[in-house]
């Protein structure tokens, strides 16, 4: 079962009823329950999973219970370090063990690997955080404490949320109210329609040429560098949305995971609008205590390349992972190495006239950088990745451009226009949004006419021009992998 899965609406529409019709006070408990059934059948009813599960957030309970008990500074940092690590360790190992032992040619050990364990292990860590910072006292319920780590509409993927920014919305109760319930459906139908007839469509590309290298080569390899950033943003906004139109219908109100990335001016700014709960926490958890920018520049940048380290080993073992940490952070350095330069020839030339244009080339440069890390983050092997970096600059089939070359790829003509005007909508959606528009807020001023016929109309496209009108099944959701 998936957010995409009809059998997934139909246990969100018996949650809703269930949770609006039971008095307030019962609301937190008709979430938990309907957290165990979700959780039950996301992971094909293997019960060793929930277990996991339950024993990983008894552990971050009880740490947390401990870490307030103590008054003497000493014991409460020995105590967050200890459970630190105990809560951690199932994802290291789950994420390390087995590419350890086939490194070094013994076999494979079948380990239980519980949904969403990248997400949960890092929302158990900032809450014993938070507790040893006395930000908010620890939750002494754990049913309620258990509430919060597996809430089923972030539990696969995010986002990642603090416990004060959800806890309170849990457990307080929502009263009815049609226009969340409106703007739920609004936002997961704009999800379905970024991951049906976006994401799904440009993987059908991405996935022939990155799981063929050396079959495709250069302009082949540009192709699919072009799409892949395109795909996973609408792979994981799509998840986001959807996730977070599941939470506003119970009343409830997400984070936002993206703040139109791809409209960035350097990697820096990218950085800041790409997985905001992931990028914020790692700010908080691992930068700023590692000394952050405060203890000069040669350390900021130290601190830097660490915090990416560790962003690389969320996402997976292996060399690839570490290269595109070191990358990514070294891009970081080059640019602001180079921003005295900028502003050294901003002082000496009128550039005010060509700020536009400027910020467009930025924007343009930012986005390829990008796509050079996401080769390597992609494919397969770091020596894949390599390679097929090596080929756009030494391989010359431009002609595939002009000919019938990408049709070769596995979408017709009909399909590239479709997946080229759904990427023109994206941007259009998100320049307006950038902008301060609001589309909700525009369709919920229109009548009930144009608005059911927005509704309706969006459906139709999405299954008629989405992966179920050309007969592919969904993709697994990207980020789910991690």
């Amino acid at each position: 079962m998936t957010y995409l899965s009809a059998e997934f609406y139909c246990i969100l529409v018996i949650a809703l009823i269930m949770y609006y019709i039971l008095p307030k006070k019962v609301g937190c408990y008709v979430l938990l329950a309907f957290n165990f059934i979700f959780y039950y059948f996301i992971a094909n009813g293997d019960l060793k999973c929930l277990a996991m599960l339950l024993l990983t957030a008894l552990i971050g309970y009880i740490g947390a219970l401990l870490i307030s008990k103590f008054h003497d500074d000493l014991k409460k940092k020995s105590t967050l370090a200890l459970f630190i690590f105990i809560v951690l360790m199932p994802l290291v190992l789950i994420k390390n063990l087995n590419p350890f032992l086939a490194f070094v040619d013994k076999g494979s050990i079948s380990l239980i690997v519980p949904v969403g364990v990248s997400f949960y292990t890092l929302q158990l860590i900032s809450y014993m955080v938070d507790v040893y910072r006395c930000k908010y006292e620890a939750q002494r319920n754990f049913a309620k404490f258990f509430l919060y780590i597996s809430f089923f509409p972030i539990i696969i993927q995010g986002p990642i949320s603090r416990y004060d920014q959800l806890a309170n919305q849990l457990y307080e109760g929502h009263d009815f109210d049609e226009k969340k319930i409106t703007e739920g459906f609004m936002l997961i139908l704009w999800g379905f329609f970024l991951k049906l007839v976006i994401a799904d469509k440009a993987a059908i590309v991405v996935n022939n040429v990155f799981d063929s290298f050396p079959v495709w080569q250069g302009s082949y390899v540009l192709v699919a560098g072009l799409l892949y950033p395109i795909q996973l943003y609408a792979d994981f906004q799509g998840c986001t949305l959807i996730a977070q139109g599941v939470a506003c219908m119970f009343g409830i109100k997400l984070i936002n995971n993206f703040n139109h990335p791809y409209f960035s001016k350097s990697m820096r700014e990218f950085w800041e609008r790409w997985h905001i709960s992931l990028s914020t926490w790692l700010r908080d958890y691992v930068y700023i205590p590692l000394g952050g920018s405060r203890k000069g520049k040669v350390r900021k940048w130290i601190n830097l390349f660490i915090t990416f380290l560790i962003s690389a080993a969320w996402h997976g073992s292996g060399l690839k992972y570490v290269v595109w940490g070191l990358m990514t952070s070294f891009i970081q350095l080059v640019e602001a190495g180079l921003d005295p330069v900028w502003e050294k020839l901003g002082k000496k030339y009128d550039f005010s006239s060509y700020c536009k244009l400027l910020n467009f080339v930025r924007c343009v440069i930012t986005y390829f950088l990008f796509i050079l890390t996401v080769i390597i983050f992609r494919a397969d092997t770091l020596e894949t990745g390599c390679g097929m970096l090596r080929s756009l600059f030494t391989v010359n089939n431009a002609w595939i451009w002009f000919n019938d070359g990408l049709l070769i790829l596995g979408l017709n003509l009909k399909e590239y226009f479709v997946l080229l005007i759904a990427i023109g909508i994206l941007l259009f959606v998100s320049f307006k949004q950038e902008k301060g528009f609001s589309f909700r807020k525009f369709i919920f001023e229109q009548n009930i006419v144009v608005r059911w016929s927005l509704y309706i109309g969006t459906v139709i496209v999405i299954m008629v021009f989405g992966t179920y009108g050309f007969g592919f099944d969904a993709q697994a959701f990207i980020y789910g992998g991690f």
